[in-house]
């Protein structure tokens, strides 16, 4: 091996030692001030040599991020970030919670490995689409779509397709029954403050997708979990939750549910519905994962005519997470009362996204992505499955479709504890109880097949047997 290359291993194992502290305090595993390992014990535990640990901790010293003190050792000199939200919501662990989660994927930066995250990499997404929409877009003739506000209930033409494609599943949504948002998120949002009260009530499913959680808490509401099957909620104890709880609202997953992977049956619909109708209870369906979607699920929206059930999505998942554009379908009248939510929070629709997203949409290139997503899905899925169960983690079901695994670790190997072994390693996991309103789920992973990259599984193997002692 010649001088060159060894001077780039020895590079590439610099960096990943200074990331891996980089990202022990910005995780608040290292607080400020507190001692870093020594050199000896990092070389080691990161399996590179002491020269190579020496050169990471001079960078960081030189960038601020530690400081030395002669005789005594390294320690933490980076302050923290200021407070957020996250410092001051209620946590679901004390110290990995949703916020944990998001923040970690979110932020992390283009050498961090993401399994645990919700989203596809950004080289599956139709790229040269979106790029010839951008380019169509910037020829607009009349520039009051480059340049004023948006109507409030959204572009119609993006509305008109919304609907029929509403149409094609079963139900009507017509256009004036669909409000534009700027997310997912935000439809959710906009619901709740239409919907809910501080003190009220709220129904999910255990485990259900961890942000439901951060933002039901935001409302100041109370959260019920109910556990959920291969099917979807457990009737029995769902009708035991209404009435010991009388809640005033119930939020799911029906198509994909996230992060089960599990599918909603016909019969564990219908048997939904008449609940919910007996009890006055209102169902919000996110629906954000439907076009991963091969055999499509029965639709509680279309079973009940949005009469009682609101329906949710975005296009952030097969389409662009850049775009923000979002939609809610539900009654005439609550729209009414949505679009002064969404004028009071955001004023007016986010029109070029709409326009960007109409156009990638409508174009039949959007149809052979989908189709050729769900064949590499499927091959993720196909080859992600037996290498977690020869590290002992097995899959709660394996989907019929969709990117998510929920799996269950070896007994007694704690969720947490394995995300944080890893995220010093460069990889963001996604432990199960940041899933769970009971904090039953500490054994639990959930994880993405399309991020499941082959460096990810000895990060892995690591992290699980380091947090066995071993």
């Amino acid at each position: 091996m010649d001088d060159a290359s060894i001077g780039q291993r020895s590079e590439t194992q610099i960096e990943r030692v200074m990331r891996g502290i980089r990202n022990q305090i910005a995780s608040r595993l290292l607080a400020q001030g507190a001692k870093l390992p020594s050199i000896r014990s990092t070389a080691e535990a990161m399996q590179v040599s002491k020269s190579t640990v020496v050169e990471a901790y001079d960078r960081l010293m030189a960038e601020g991020i530690i400081r030395s003190k002669p005789g005594s050792g390294f320690y933490s000199a980076a302050p923290h970030s200021p407070v957020s939200l996250a410092d001051i919501a209620p946590r679901l662990d004390r110290s990995i919670d949703p916020f944990w989660v998001s923040r970690q994927s979110l932020e992390a930066g283009g050498s961090m490995l993401k399994p645990g995250c919700g989203w596809l990499p950004s080289h599956w997404m139709p790229t040269e689409e979106i790029r010839r929409s951008l380019r169509s877009l910037s020829r607009m003739k009349d520039p009051v779509g480059l340049t004023d506000y948006g109507s409030p209930l959204g572009l119609p033409a993006l509305r008109q397709y919304l609907s029929r494609r509403m149409m094609e599943q079963g139900f009507a949504a017509a256009p004036d029954q669909i409000l534009l948002t700027d997310s997912g998120t935000q439809a959710i949002d906009l619901v709740c403050r239409l919907l809910l009260r501080p003190g009220d009530t709220v129904l999910v499913d255990d485990p259900c997708y961890f942000n439901f959680l951060a933002l039901l808490r935001a409302h100041q509401v109370k959260v019920v979990g109910v556990p959920y099957t291969p099917t979807g909620p457990d009737i029995g104890l769902f009708e035991e939750a209404l009435s010991a709880h009388r809640p005033r609202l119930y939020i799911t997953n029906s198509g994909i549910h996230n992060p089960t992977g599990a599918t909603l049956s016909a019969v564990t619909a219908h048997k939904l519905l008449k609940l919910a109708e007996a009890h006055e209870l209102l169902i919000v369906e996110d629906d954000i994962l439907a076009d991963f979607e091969i055999d499509p699920a029965p639709r509680l929206a279309a079973l009940d005519g949005l009469s009682r059930v609101v329906r949710v999505g975005s296009f952030s998942k097969t389409l662009s997470a850049s775009f923000r554009c979002g939609y809610i379908a539900a009654r005439p009248d609550w729209i009414d009362k949505l679009i002064d939510h969404r004028i009071a929070t955001g004023f007016s629709s986010n029109r070029l996204s709409e326009e960007l997203a109409l156009s990638v949409l409508s174009s039949g290139a959007y149809h052979k992505h989908k189709e050729a997503l769900r064949v590499r899905l499927a091959k993720a899925r196909a080859s992600v499955v037996p290498r977690l169960r020869a590290l002992g983690i097995e899959p709660w079901l394996v989907p019929k479709a969709g990117m998510l695994l929920w799996c269950r670790l070896p007994d007694g190997v704690d969720g947490a504890e394995v995300a944080r072994l890893a995220l010093a390693d460069g990889a963001v996991l996604a432990p199960g109880n940041v899933f769970s309103p009971s904090q039953t789920m500490a054994g639990f992973l959930r994880f993405n097949v399309a991020q499941c990259e082959d460096r990810v599984f000895p990060i892995i193997e690591k992290a699980i047997r380091l947090s066995c002692g071993a």
